[in-house]
């Protein structure tokens, strides 16, 4: 969803942020979500804070399958530590900010999933192959 973001704005999410901050990005996550569950056939990936509001909880319930792919906060930290287009975790402990999301979404990501898939560490070809399996 946040490549729809990225598209329908053209600019990127950390721009969104300064300008808008987060509240002004999950505004428009929200109508991403609202008009990418329209879409048939779509297999799609959610920011990690798409779950935090209601609606967005409620929409992605009631329009698809739901597939948790869950990480221990370090997994987690290995695959973003780079990544300069996480606005949230520019800051001095990324580490300790992804284990504080973590654990206040965690609820959020059990209730909407139909299917929690451990992802622990291995290669996407893997994953896929037990995904497909389930």
């Amino acid at each position: 969803s946040d490549e729809e973001i990225q598209f329908r704005t053209g600019v990127t999410i950390p721009h969104i942020f300064d300008v808008e901050g987060e509240v002004g990005f999950r505004q428009r996550e929200t109508v991403a979500l609202e008009n990418l569950v329209q879409r048939n056939g779509l297999v799609m990936a959610t920011g990690g804070g798409a779950v935090i509001a209601n609606e967005n909880r409620t929409l992605l319930r009631h329009n698809g399958i739901v597939i948790y792919l869950r990480a221990s906060v370090h997994d987690l930290w290995l695959r973003t530590r780079n990544d300069r287009n996480r606005p949230l975790l520019q800051t001095g402990n990324a580490y300790e900010k992804l284990a504080g999301l973590l654990r206040q979404r965690e609820a959020y990501y059990q209730q909407v999933a139909d299917i929690v898939m451990p992802t622990g560490r291995q290669n996407v070809h893997a994953l896929m192959l037990k995904l497909v399996a389930a």
